[in-house]
């Protein structure tokens, strides 16, 4: 029942007896499988031919990890830097004392970054396509990808919401707790299904893909405006920013919505001007 709080407590992974598959991996693997097929089916439509595929996974994949990974040191744990420089790139912690952790600590507005840096080169170097187009594109396998993230997140208890302070939620066992919580990861991941959708109807039933920026932008707006207000419902992941009034997730939002207003708006009035030609 809604009203009554659910006990969260899942095992480690899938354990294969020589090799244990962790659960968050998995939703990884599943998020850029699903993607290749998406942007393939894109691809297609496009007459794009297909050998420029795997460069792109491969400009995507990397793009997703690294840019995560330093987001998150740059964003949320700038002592690693200097405190243990090694965990930033290996998966592994080196101090206090050395523990294999694997990869740990990932944040998506530095994913963000990273796949927009990655397609420029790819566009120039690759597609010798502008870079906004493969943009208004890559974004729709990328919608579908957060929501596996997310995911991912919620299995592993973490990324937690704040206590309901009623009968409503998720006691996340793991974490040593007989409280309810938001499950605000799933929040997410059932908003960004909505934004996904809302992509793929677009691209796929209107003209509006052929307004360069206009579906980038809309991901922007979209996707970001869904992260600020979930935030509200979130733990601080930084708990000396817990009294800001908007944590780091929400203050780094704000560029990504304005920057997808601007580029919505820019691509509607070069069609308005196209028309009037």
């Amino acid at each position: 029942m809604l009203t009554s709080a659910i006990v969260w407590d899942p095992s480690k992974g899938i354990d294969l007896g020589f090799y244990v598959i962790r659960y968050y991996s998995l939703m990884y693997l599943i998020a850029f499988t699903l993607g290749w097929f998406i942007i393939k089916k894109i691809y297609k439509r496009e007459e794009i031919a297909e050998e420029k595929l795997d460069p792109l996974f491969i400009y995507t994949v990397l793009a997703t990890l690294i840019g995560a990974r330093l987001g998150h040191v740059l964003f949320y744990q700038t002592e690693l830097i200097w405190q243990d420089p090694l965990s930033i790139v290996l998966p592994a912690r080196f101090v206090p004392e050395f523990e294999f952790t694997g990869f740990q600590g990932l944040a998506s507005h530095g994913a963000a970054i990273g796949i927009i840096i990655a397609m420029y080169f790819y566009s120039k170097k690759v597609l010798k396509k502008p870079m906004l187009w493969i943009l208004d594109r890559i974004v729709i396998p990328v919608a579908s990808g957060g929501v596996f993230i997310r995911i991912g997140n919620f299995i592993n208890s973490e990324i937690i919401g704040k206590p309901t302070g009623t009968d409503y939620g998720v006691i996340f066992k793991q974490l040593g707790e007989s409280f309810p919580r938001h499950p605000a990861q799933l929040y997410e991941a059932g908003c960004y299904i909505i934004v996904f959708l809302i992509l793929w109807i677009i691209y796929w039933k209107t003209d509006k893909r052929k307004n360069t920026g206009f579906i980038f932008g809309l991901f922007l707006v979209l996707l970001w405006t869904v992260r600020f207000f979930v935030e509200f419902v979130k733990e601080a992941q930084v708990g000396e920013r817990a009294t800001w009034a908007l944590n780091t997730g929400q203050w780094l939002s704000i560029p990504f919505i304005l920057i997808g207003l601007f580029l919505i708006f820019r691509s509607l009035k070069q069609l308005k001007a196209n028309q009037h030609v």
